[in-house]
């Protein structure tokens, strides 16, 4: 690795310097104001190849040292024991000990500098990869605009069979995406088996209307004696008032309990029914009382099966939060909620993959029980693609692509994405 230094009164002039001695492919490292003119540090375009090594030398030289760090050689020159390192000595037999805080503060920005190499290669590498395969890149591009992860569409496209065009490959992401996506296939899983069913999620995300929605169903299918409801949140005002209403037009009980002793008086008086659907309190993913309320479920004497319910506006990095708050020990599965107001529903369709949930339900409006539906994983793997055209503005352009995906190594090791099944 030789980084050279280049220093004119003016960035004109440095960069003319810096062509001059390194060519018109030189990687500019950085660019900075210093008294009497303008810094550059450079390195020969040739010499990106041995920096694609992930690991740096250990042994230093002068010159580089010199380069990466000039602020403190004038800090080291003027204490009892200067900094003497003959060009091409490794570091570690140097002669001359230096002050543990300045090594501390060179050794940062060597790693500094390493990451910034490691980005700048990284986008090098996706703009050449664009070039010889344009048709990978139109289905990432595609994969990022219906709001999947980065992530996961550079561990897809990458494993594209070999000379696939741009539809034959977005055929092939469709098959993959919908193969991962577990569903119940059927509601008879809820309406047939019977049980006792607890949605759960942060507050806000629909659970209330949602458990109305099951309830409906559930008496058409078997009559309102065979229900009951149960609700827990005795913290929001109105939270039992609203569902007490849906159970009146059901003509269904609505229970309320307010701890675990309560919740087990409940349910060993309500065994001899066929379904009870409980409505928990909202609770915050980052609050400890999710851990609380998991506890209260499980401890209720009842198999009581957890059903997330999951905003499809919310971003994927907020509800990988959720899930892995919610999860606890285990999740029945999971439904999807406010699937009208979102514009893009990739991230939601990602996270459900990635933490293998069983997807029941998806709903997308506030009528009961009409807007709920049973998950069909075709249908909504063919929405994510077609929901993106209306996101234009938010839409990334081939120049901001390689930016994009220079940060997705280090989760391209991520054992959720290992685990997805491929054609």
């Amino acid at each position: 690795m030789n980084v050279r230094k280049f220093t004119a009164s003016t960035s004109r002039g440095a960069w003319s310097l810096v062509r001059e001695a390194l060519g018109p492919d030189a990687v500019i490292l950085s660019n900075r104001a210093v008294e009497g003119g303008v810094e550059i540090l450079a390195l020969a375009g040739e010499d990106m190849a041995s920096l694609a090594e992930p690991v740096i030398e250990k042994t230093i030289s002068e010159t580089t040292l010199q380069a990466l760090a000039p602020k403190h050689q004038a800090k080291l020159a003027s204490q009892p024991a200067p900094l003497a390192i003959a060009a091409g000595t490794p570091l570690q037999t140097a002669s001359s000990e230096i002050n543990s805080a300045e090594l501390h503060s060179v050794m940062s920005e060597i790693r500094s500098m390493r990451g910034m190499l490691e980005m700048q290669l990284a986008e090098l590498a996706w703009t050449d990869q664009h070039k010889r395969e344009p048709a990978k890149s139109s289905v990432l591009r595609e994969m990022l605009a219906a709001g999947f992860s980065a992530s996961l569409a550079r561990y897809l496209t990458e494993r594209m069979p070999a000379g696939a065009s741009k539809q034959s490959g977005m055929e092939w992401i469709n098959t993959i995406l919908t193969r991962n996506l577990a569903t119940i296939g059927n509601e008879n899983e809820i309406l047939e088996k019977g049980g006792v069913y607890a949605l759960v999620g942060p507050t806000g995300v629909g659970k209330t209307t949602t458990t109305a929605k099951l309830a409906a169903r559930c008496v058409m299918r078997h009559g309102p004696g065979k229900l009951a409801l149960i609700t827990t949140d005795g913290y929001r005002i109105g939270g039992y008032e609203q569902l007490r209403i849906y159970g009146k037009i059901l003509g269904v009980m609505v229970h309320s309990v307010k701890d675990e002793a309560d919740l087990r008086i409940a349910l060993d008086e309500l065994k001899g029914k066929h379904t009870v659907l409980i409505d928990t309190v909202g609770v915050s993913q980052r609050d400890q009382m999710v851990a609380e309320q998991i506890a209260m479920l499980t401890g209720a004497g009842s198999q009581v099966k957890r059903l997330l319910c999951l905003n499809a506006t919310s971003t994927g990095e907020t509800l990988n939060e959720v899930v892995r708050s919610y999860m606890g020990d285990g999740l029945a599965g999971c439904i999807l909620t406010k699937l009208d107001e979102a514009a893009t529903i990739g991230s939601a369709l990602d996270v459900v993959i990635r933490q293998k949930l069983n997807l029941y339900y998806v709903a997308n409006g506030q009528r009961v029980p009409e807007d709920l539906h049973v998950a069909n994983q075709q249908y909504l793997v063919d929405r994510a693609f077609k929901l993106k055209r209306e996101t234009a503005p938010f839409q990334f352009s081939d120049a901001e692509i390689p930016l994009v995906m220079a940060n997705t190594a280090k989760a391209m090791n991520d054992k959720s994405l290992r685990e997805v099944i491929l054609g």
